[in-house]
């Protein structure tokens, strides 16, 4: 199983996973556009990250191309795990109160929470 990803690595995640398979300098220039990043500091992250098992890395091509080896959703849930459990004692309730209490949530994220909220309750019953 891959090494959790550092806040650097899921940034580069994030770009893989909205972008597919990419090149550093595709890759560089998205983090770029977000917060000044050096082209050589991405590419080591994306070297360590293939040593980690985070990413992929084809070498057929002269500019070689890198694609996410995680899945979004699974990288997600094992974070919010951890976190719940070092930081919320376990507690999911505790969690979810502390996330919407400290970031407005949109309607349309209400609503997507009530349906879940809903749908939850009914394979209770």
């Amino acid at each position: 199983m891959p090494k959790r990803p550092t806040a650097a690595e899921l940034a580069i995640l994030h770009v893989l996973w909205a972008r597919g398979a990419s090149t550093v300098r595709e890759v560089h220039e998205r983090l770029n556009a977000e917060k000044p990043t050096g082209y050589t500091t991405v590419l080591k992250l994306l070297q360590i990250m293939a040593e980690k098992g985070l990413v992929r890395r084809d070498e057929t091509r002269r500019a070689h191309v890198y694609q996410a080896r995680v899945h979004r959703e699974r990288t997600q849930s094992e974070i919010v795990r951890d976190v719940m459990d070092r930081v919320f004692a376990g507690s999911a309730a505790r969690l979810v109160l502390h996330a919407l209490s400290t970031k407005r949530a949109s309607a349309e994220e209400l609503a997507e929470i009530r349906r879940t909220l809903d749908e939850m309750e009914g394979r209770r019953e």
